[in-house]
């Protein structure tokens, strides 16, 4: 998911957040509610937001999201720009993406 910090809000993309489908699967709809419930803001056709006091929540949601092994790791894992600084509570859960890998999936 890309993400970017605009201290102390971290931001998900909303192209890449979970969408929530009445006769969608319970792994990804509790994903959706899971996500959505720690978030400080989460509107429709927006970026959801997160503070910086749910990110150590955030950091082991995702975990065990990735763990289970349903959702594969562009659900669950923050994609910061190259060079972002990325805080070291949400760093097990996150990687940098390099401008050009980012186009090619454009």
């Amino acid at each position: 998911m890309r993400a970017r910090i605009d201290s102390p809000i971290l931001y998900l993309h909303q192209d890449d957040v979970p969408r929530y489908k009445k006769s969608g699967s319970v792994v990804r709809n509790s994903y959706f509610w899971a996500l959505r419930s720690i978030a400080d803001r989460a509107l429709f056709n927006q970026d959801w937001e997160f503070a910086d006091e749910v990110w150590p929540a955030l950091t082991r949601m995702l975990t065990s999201f990735a763990e289970v092994g349903y959702l594969g790791y562009s659900e669950t894992l923050l994609e910061f720009d190259d060079g972002a600084d990325i805080p070291a509570l949400l760093k097990p859960m996150a990687t940098w993406v390099a401008p050009e890998d980012d186009a090619e999936q454009a």
